[in-house]
């Protein structure tokens, strides 16, 4: 019985141990009866590997739960799997129902760009933005915390954003613009006023038999072009016993009815001008500063009056780390969100592109020094890829590498690791991705309930450590 339990003992760390060397040594049943549930825990499935780096975020979530007055924000970035907001969107309802909700976190209008986003919350705006992604050539373009700039360089605007998650109203609003210039006002509604002015007084007048446009122009003392023009008349051909609308010369009183947007009152820091209401809101109107004659948004954040977790996504379609480093104002800018925890989300495209494991990891490296030159020095998790397949369905070993290098990096580098590309199954667990409905048609992008799976997945390891973490403590 004894040597049936090592023999199970010594498979289960050979298959799922992260650090960079393997135990080799021969585990004897002393060492075995000295392993307690904490030692287990490491080596269970979905898991995150070096989660000693979360402390400082766990005793913030510790205390929350203590005096429920914290609030915590979490920000992750990465490419088209988070844009779309549908794992995201999932961590962060799981999340809030345990730490409570301190709000939507970071929002941008997708929509107006001409690309997807999150489902929480709609965008309209009566004039056309220009916009344009990181993952294109630099260009001198307002390109900071979203990945996409969108700007316009004329006013005359009313964009709209309301919520569609009544979890997420917001008591608080933040506008991101490049360098903090005040470019946008803000109104929750508009109010109706009439003005007054005068029009131009029509009669009416019943054409005779043989009558000629221009006698009737002549006995009313207007122009025949008038006549032709508030009746919509082509020609001057015309028959008897039809109404022609005749514009005198004569005046009338005419009242007309005007809405107006009325500017709420904004307050400004070093990062950001934004409003605070007691009322929780689920609209707001993003209308142009008077003062201002070019427009250029980054995003907004949206918070609750409330303590608990804001967790923040942003993604691009197509981005890579070395977009995002492209753009000094994307790292300038995520101070404005005061994040508590950063995770990363990208690999797939540079796969795509075939990019050695080597350079890949250089690229994360630089993003991570890109972050701390800013002074954000917080906790990070680097969430490992899901497996995809290349066109014509070849295996993308690429991701598997990128995978086994972040594991190998991350005592070293001092972040903690999510191998979501392992706990999906790796190349092996493809086929069964797809019976599931988890994996698209593309073999690259998830279902809906495959990216909720893999958010579930992530919360459910997430708070595994923070339950380690509580135990040890």
């Amino acid at each position: 019985m004894n040597k049936l339990l090592i023999f199970f003992c010594c498979l289960f760390f050979s298959t799922n141990d992260k650090p960079e060397t393997t135990v080799s040594l021969p585990i004897t049943k002393n060492m075995v009866s000295k392993i307690d549930s904490t030692s287990v825990e490491t080596y269970t499935g979905n898991h995150i590997y070096n989660a000693k780096v979360l402390e400082s975020v766990f005793k913030r979530l510790r205390d929350n739960e203590s005096d429920n007055n914290q609030k915590i924000n979490i920000v992750h970035i990465g490419d088209s799997h988070i844009q779309g907001d549908l794992m995201t969107n999932k961590i962060r309802k799981l999340l809030q129902q345990k730490f409570g909700n301190a709000g939507r976190g970071f929002v941008f209008p997708y929509q107006l760009a001409k690309t997807n986003g999150s489902y929480n919350e709609r965008f309209s705006c009566n004039r056309i933005w220009e916009s344009y992604r990181n993952i294109y050539p630099v260009r001198n373009y307002p390109v900071g915390l979203s990945g996409i700039g969108l700007w316009r360089d004329t006013g005359g605007f009313v964009m709209e954003m309301s919520v569609k998650d009544a979890a997420y109203k917001f008591n608080t609003i933040q506008i991101i613009t490049p360098k903090n210039e005040n470019m946008f006002d803000l109104a929750s509604g508009s109010q109706t006023k009439f003005v007054e002015t005068t029009e131009r007084k029509v009669i009416t007048h019943k054409i005779k038999k043989g009558e000629a446009i221009s006698v009737i122009a002549d006995k009313y003392d207007v122009s025949v072009a008038e006549i032709k023009r508030a009746n919509q008349l082509k020609s001057n051909n015309i028959r008897s016993g039809r109404i022609l609308k005749i514009p005198t010369n004569q005046t009338q009183p005419k009242n007309i009815k005007t809405s107006e947007f009325v500017p709420l009152n904004l307050e400004s820091d070093a990062f950001c001008h934004y409003y605070k209401s007691e009322k929780a809101l689920d609209r707001i109107f993003l209308i142009p500063n008077k003062e201002a004659k070019d427009f250029e948004l980054n995003g907004l954040v949206l918070e609750k009056n409330a303590p608990g977790i804001t967790y923040s996504g942003i993604g691009v379609n197509g981005a890579k780390f070395s977009d995002y480093n492209k753009y000094p104002l994307f790292f300038e800018q995520l101070k404005a969100l005061h994040p508590d925890l950063l995770i990363f989300s990208l690999g797939t495209n540079e796969s795509f592109d075939k990019l050695e494991a080597s350079e890949y990891i250089r690229r994360l490296r630089e993003f991570i020094k890109n972050i701390k030159e800013q002074n954000i020095n917080v906790p990070i998790i680097v969430m490992t890829s899901p497996p995809s397949l290349f066109r014509g369905r070849k295996p993308n070993h690429f991701v598997g590498e990128y995978a086994q290098r972040i594991n190998d990096i991350a005592e070293k580098d001092g972040f903690a690791v999510w191998d979501l590309y392992d706990e999906l199954g790796g190349l092996s667990g493809i086929g069964q991705l797809k019976a599931e409905g988890l994996i698209g048609k593309d073999w690259v992008h998830y279902s809906k309930k495959g990216y909720e799976k893999q958010g579930s997945l992530f919360t459910e390891a997430f708070l595994k450590a923070y339950d380690n973490f509580k135990l040890k403590k």
